[in-house]
Parts: structure tokens; C-alpha cells; sequence
């Protein structure tokens, strides 16, 4: 019998997988616990319709990550922080600095999507910005030293 899953069933299949079982397993398990429902011909019908329109905004979803990852990629990032004698920092700059920066440079980050080394000491570094699901840009950091 063909079913639809619609959780992630641990030896059968992922959520939006079409499978074939026993009936009964299906019948008595799957469907009435809501696992699954029954791949009748319209069902399945509709199940690909889903599939494709969710194909193609994921597709849309992901050409606008990669202009938002060129965008950022493109921006060099400077950061002025308070340094101490050899130029070591007071404290270290967070991706929170780092989203706020972005953000002044007119792209919305959220600093949770912001992946940075420990950054203690003036220089340059390199950065990540999660864009959407694998999709990734490369950030430019310059930090100098704050002007008194």
C-alpha cells in the first residue's frame, strides 16, 4: 500500500516521502497516529503538485540568498574597538559588532547567522554570514584601533 509520510519515520523514510507498506502497518499505525496518509491516486496527484511548487520557491529562496551572499561578500567591514598596549583589545568583537556593521552598511543580518573567530586583536580577519539553508558569504573584517 502507498502512503504518504508526513514526519520522519525512522526506517522508512523522510516527511513528504511517498513509500510502500503493509496495509495493515498502514491502516493501524501510520495513518491513525498520523504519520501518514493513505496514497490514494488524488493524493499522490496532489503530493506532486506540492513538491513542485515548493521546488520552485525553494529555488527562488535560494537565488535571492546568493544576491544577498554576493552583496555582503562585497563589503569590507571595519570595526573600531578600544585597544591596550601591544594592540591587544578590551574584551573581543562579537558577531553582534559585526551584524550592527553589516546592518550600518544597509543589509539586515541577524547576529545568530553571523560566524566569526575570536577576534582579540587589531588586524584582519575573515568572517560567515549564513544566507539562507548552504548558502554562505565570506565577510571582510578590519579591526582598528578607536580614535580617543
Amino acid at each position: 500500500m502507498k502512503i504518504i509520510l508526513k514526519k520522519e519515520i525512522t526506517n522508512l523514510g523522510e516527511a513528504g516521502d511517498v513509500v510502500e507498506v503493509k496495509k495493515g502497518y498502514a491502516l493501524n499505525y501510520l495513518v491513525p497516529q498520523g504519520f501518514a496518509t493513505v496514497g490514494t491516486p488524488s493524493a499522490l496527484k496532489q503530493h506532486e503538485e506540492t513538491l513542485r511548487q515548493r521546488a520552485h520557491k525553494e529555488a527562488k529562496l535560494v537565488a535571492d540568498a546568493e544576491a544577498l551572499a554576493a552583496k555582503i561578500s562585497a563589503l569590507a567591514i571595519r570595526i573600531a574597538a578600544k585597544v591596550g598596549e601591544e594592540g591587544k583589545l578590551y574584551g573581543a568583537v562579537t558577531a553582534a559588532q559585526v551584524a550592527e556593521a553589516v546592518a550600518a552598511a544597509g543589509i539586515e543580518v541577524d547576529k545568530k547567522n553571523v560566524s566569526v573567530p575570536e577576534i582579540k586583536a587589531l588586524g584582519q580577519f575573515e568572517g560567515k554570514v549564513k544566507c539562507y539553508k548552504g548558502v554562505f558569504a565570506d565577510i571582510k573584517i578590519e579591526v582598528v584601533a578607536e580614535a580617543e
